[in-house]
């Protein structure tokens, strides 16, 4: 009878060691995905923070050209209207 009491009793705990090893294993996975797709969610947040700034900057390029072009456009038009008064 001691030795079934004994055997019932090494059963319970394995059953139970294996359950809270389960849960135990599910939480720090759970804990680790958590983890990773914050680290993730920062990773996309400082390529988008980049993306504006390289646009910021792209679009000051993009004003400057479109100035210097402007002058260069007004500087032709003087040109040709001398060239013209020459003729």
């Amino acid at each position: 009878m001691a030795d079934k009491s004994l055997v019932f009793l090494l059963v319970t705990v394995l059953a139970l060691v294996t359950c809270i090893a389960v849960f135990g294993m599910k939480y720090f996975s759970g804990t680790r995905r958590a983890r990773l797709r914050d680290a993730a969610d920062h990773d996309y947040r400082e390529l988008a923070a980049k993306a504006v700034k390289a646009q910021e900057e792209s679009l000051a390029a993009l004003t400057a050209l479109k100035q210097q072009t402007a002058l260069i456009e007004t500087r032709l038009a003087h040109v040709e209207k001398v060239l013209k008064e020459v003729e």
